[in-house]
């Protein structure tokens, strides 16, 4: 016997649906024409795909909250163990010109913009 089931949701006025894992970090996807399907331990919800081990929670959202900015202050650069130019390059804190470059500390991977 197979049993096929479609859950359908009302977001509301809510234009994102949000998923904050375990480690704190957070990545919104659209609603509209939204699809997720699970298979085994991962769910796919739009072009995002998550261990369902790694997911603390997820909630409906009016903002794209995985494009937060965040201040970076010294101390966070002091912190970082890597950080790359947009063409994969590794770098310097002393290197850092204005542009894009990625940033990889124990806790956390961000991109950062230097003006």
């Amino acid at each position: 016997m197979i049993i096929i089931g479609v859950l359908s949701a009302h977001a509301g006025e809510y234009t994102f649906i949000t998923f904050e894992l375990n480690d704190g970090t957070k990545a919104s996807v659209p609603v509209t024409s939204l699809t997720m399907t699970i298979s085994g331990n991962t769910l796919k919800a739009g072009s995002e795909t998550f261990v369902l081990t790694n997911l603390s929670k997820m909630y409906f959202t009016n903002t794209n909250e995985s494009t937060a900015i965040d201040e970076v202050t010294t101390d966070t650069l002091d912190e970082a163990a890597e950080i790359y130019d947009l063409k994969g390059h590794k770098v310097t804190k002393d290197q850092m010109k204005r542009g894009i470059y990625v940033v990889k500390t124990k806790t956390k991977t961000f991109k950062m913009i230097v003006k």
